[in-house]
């Protein structure tokens, strides 16, 4: 079982940037795949983005595309989020959450989140 903690969430105007990380426990750290997903107010989470344990390939889902990339430092069990020219709807609470080496899951370690909102 892999811990997970997201952080770098916050308050931001539309346009702005912020980077989240997700900082997970345990030695194989580099193995798992981890995915980014989001629950906005009154909805279901969903998918947002994931980069594999195998080879670090990167998936996003197409609202996202062209603004926000997702990356990895193993030797600090670290995976970012960069979001740029960030919109109201992207407001949410983001999970980060590990699955064995894929990005196409299940994704059975969770993290306990992180709140963005932008708003003017």
């Amino acid at each position: 079982q892999l811990q997970l903690v997201e952080s770098g969430g916050g308050l931001v105007q539309p346009g702005e940037s912020l980077r989240l990380s997700c900082v997970g426990s345990g030695r194989t750290f580099g193995d798992y795949a981890i995915g980014w997903f989001r629950q906005a107010p009154g909805k279901e989470r969903e998918y947002v983005s994931c980069i594999s344990g195998t080879d670090g390939s990167t998936y996003y889902e197409d609202w996202v595309k062209g603004r926000f990339t997702v990356s990895r430092d193993n030797a600090k069990s670290t995976v970012y989020l960069q979001m740029s020219s960030l919109k109201p709807e992207d407001t949410g609470v983001y999970y980060c959450a590990a699955g064995n080496y894929y990005c196409t899951g299940p994704f059975n370690d969770w993290g306990q989140g992180t709140q963005v909102t932008v708003s003017s």
